[in-house]
């Protein structure tokens, strides 16, 4: 499936940031130079997470698995582009999984680990799912039965495989072989971003995509080829796919899986994989920095960059950090439809201004050191005017076209996100707010998420979905929820309810009512405020910046 218009296509390879490989010839490429290195680990307390012993793959012992699932599919009456749903953990058979699935030019559309019926039955729908990989319990839930239960109403979903319970057959090599391939301007995922609408927005991203999210990311961090990367982050969007396993990919080094993030455990593989790079929260780095003792402590010695973002960081956390421990920072900040800031010791290396400011790649007079700078085009336009905004200091949305930038939302204009995310100059309206700053208006300076999004704990929530569950509440005349700073998980939830004539209502009765509609535990609110009225614009439409100064964010 092929989404990218033939001019970008011509336009990209033309340049040299697309090509013909794709992920699956990668890693093909990897394990046939080095099949005896380590190619993924998983985390040492596996048994916790899924009940399944800790593993670790060579490439060639990777490229048999991977072959064998690729082997199922294919008997399951599974072909290229069909859409396989995947729901697991951070462990080697996820990436197992994935390379199987790109083997034979299937499409992969994942799923966070906390999703739940109401969730999944939805997305799963709409993707027209044909097959889900899963397994029998991830943190005390039964995702199997839960599959199952869903199975009924998905009329597509013909196959269900469940990993310790799915006996893969041997790698039939011939008709593997024989099976159509994929293009590397395929479609290689639908990831799942949510918006302000209820239902969360498919992202195709290509195999070209994904190559260039990884050639940016590891040049950011400077990785070297037979690097160790530690992935913390679940590996279903652009912060882990682009920011951990593309680079594993692209150096073919070592990938060790971390899941769900558990900062001794984090630790104890830093030190003992001996990692070169990771990606953390800022809330956990500014943690860190303040645990002497511990920092005391820990042999970093093979750490050469952390990554961090989807919050500002703190100049004091990133300068300590490279001045105190010798580690840069990469400030990242980045989106699963493509927007790709990277700031990296490089192009930036004043600690406290990479902290704050983005280079502005792309812009015309400005040169920069990273490889992506000339393989994206950004500017800021007006939040009003919709003109062009070239003096610093004034607010605008982000824009962004270019060779990361996918090419329109998956089913767009039928219940799929909107037809106009991608303007008629070829440019991605982010909905994110800069302003030009720093010497010589070199950078950009995050202002603000123009977007209503609530990030909890690295995972993106739509305040829409919550707010239509509530309405189903009859003991409130009407509710919306908002995000509220928190110094570990970056937000929290907070309902804002009006409650019905004659009823009073609590967090409990809040969350119980939620739980009712079986969906994931990160989205249930995690504070009360009550209100006479909701804020509103004269379209009815809730107006969340005022709510949040209700509550006093």
């Amino acid at each position: 499936m092929i989404l990218a218009t033939k001019q970008d296509i011509e336009t990209h390879t033309r340049a040299g940031w697309w090509g013909t490989e794709t992920i699956d010839a990668r890693f093909r490429a990897n394990a046939a130079a080095t099949p005896d290195r380590l190619a993924v680990a998983d985390p040492p307390n596996r048994m916790e997470i899924d009940g399944g012993e800790a593993r670790r793959l060579t490439y060639g012992e990777l490229a048999d698995e991977a072959d064998r699932i690729a082997t199922a599919f294919l008997a399951a009456g599974l072909k290229k582009d069909d859409v396989l749903a995947v729901q697991l953990a951070n462990v080697v058979e996820l990436v197992a999984v994935y390379l199987a699935a790109w083997r034979i030019g299937l499409i992969v559309t994942p799923a966070p680990v906390q999703w739940r019926a109401h969730e999944l039955g939805d997305v799963l729908a709409f993707a027209g799912a044909k097959a889900a990989v899963t397994a029998r319990s991830i943190r005390g839930h039964d995702h199997a039965a839960m599959f199952e239960s869903l199975k009924p109403k998905l009329t597509a979903l013909a196959n269900i495989f469940v990993i310790g319970e799915t006996q893969w057959p041997a790698a039939d090599a011939a008709r593997l072989d024989a099976a159509p391939k994929a293009d590397a301007n395929d479609a290689a995922t639908i990831c799942w971003t949510s918006g302000t609408e209820a239902r969360p927005k498919g992202v195709p991203r290509s195999h070209n995509h994904w190559m260039i999210a990884g050639v940016a990311c590891a040049d950011a961090a400077e990785l070297q080829p037979g690097d160790t990367v530690l992935n913390p982050f679940p590996l279903v969007n652009m912060a882990a796919i682009g920011g951990c396993f593309m680079p594993w990919l692209l150096t073919g080094g070592t990938l060790v899986q971390h899941h769900p993030f558990d900062l001794p455990v984090f630790l104890k593989q830093l030190v003992g994989e001996k990692i070169a790079y990771t990606v953390a929260p800022p809330a956990v780095l500014s943690l860190l920095l303040k645990e002497e003792k511990l920092m005391a402590s820990l042999d970093l010695s093979a750490v050469r960059s952390i990554g961090s973002g989807s919050a500002p960081l703190s100049p004091w956390m990133v300068k300590t950090w490279q001045e105190q421990y010798g580690l840069p920072i990469v400030n990242i900040f980045g989106s699963n439809e493509g927007t790709c800031l990277i700031s990296g010791a490089g192009d930036v290396p004043d600690p406290e201004e990479r902290a704050q400011f983005f280079p502005r790649f792309g812009v015309k007079g400005l040169e920069w050191p990273a490889k992506i700078a000339t393989a994206i085009e950004t500017k800021l336009i007006d939040l009003q005017s919709g003109s062009e905004i070239t003096d610093p200091g004034k607010p605008g949305e982000l824009l962004i076209k270019g060779a990361t930038v996918f090419a329109g939302y998956y089913r767009a204009g039928d219940g799929g996100g909107p037809t106009d995310a991608i303007d008629k100059d070829g440019f991605f309206h982010t909905g994110d707010v800069f302003e030009i700053a720093g010497s010589g208006n070199r950078y950009y300076r995050f202002v603000e998420r123009a977007k209503d999004i609530i990030i909890r704990g690295g995972m993106n929530i739509s305040p829409g979905e919550i707010d239509g569950l509530l309405a189903g509440l009859p003991k409130i005349k009407e509710a919306a929820v908002v995000g509220y700073p928190d110094a570990v998980m970056g937000e929290r939830i907070c309902a804002v309810a009006v409650p019905a004539e004659g009823e009073s209502v609590t967090l409990d009765d809040i969350r119980a009512h939620l739980m009712k509609a079986d969906i994931a535990a990160y989205k249930l609110p995690e504070r009360l405020e009550l209100a006479d009225a909701l804020p509103r614009n004269p379209l009815g439409k809730v107006l969340r910046r005022q709510l949040r100064e209700m509550i006093g964010t």
